[in-house]
């Protein structure tokens, strides 16, 4: 049989559980790039605070991980079900 990866799950929906947030973006059906370029303005603008992202792209619950992994920023929290995220924004050394 063979292994295959499993993703780690962020967050279980059911769970009562949420983050405060510092800030709250609903970014509608923004895609990828234009998604990824105003995130990056609004994280950038806001460091060690927590943003509260409501994204409905199809591609979100991918892309925003990824973004997150690549640039530093802290996913706190996913719960792709309702679209929404909670992002730390690193801190600049």
């Amino acid at each position: 049989m063979q292994n295959i990866p499993r993703m780690k799950i962020l967050h279980d929906a059911s769970a009562d559980t949420q983050i405060a947030s510092d800030s709250l973006w609903d970014a509608g059906d923004l895609g990828c790039g234009d998604l990824v370029m105003a995130l990056r303005v609004k994280l950038n603008a806001m460091p060690g605070k927590v943003l509260e992202l409501i994204a409905r792209d199809a591609g979100a619950r991918e892309d925003i991980p990824a973004y997150c992994r690549m640039t530093g920023h802290q996913l706190l929290q996913a719960d792709t079900t309702a679209a929404r995220y909670w992002i730390r924004a690193r801190v600049p050394a």
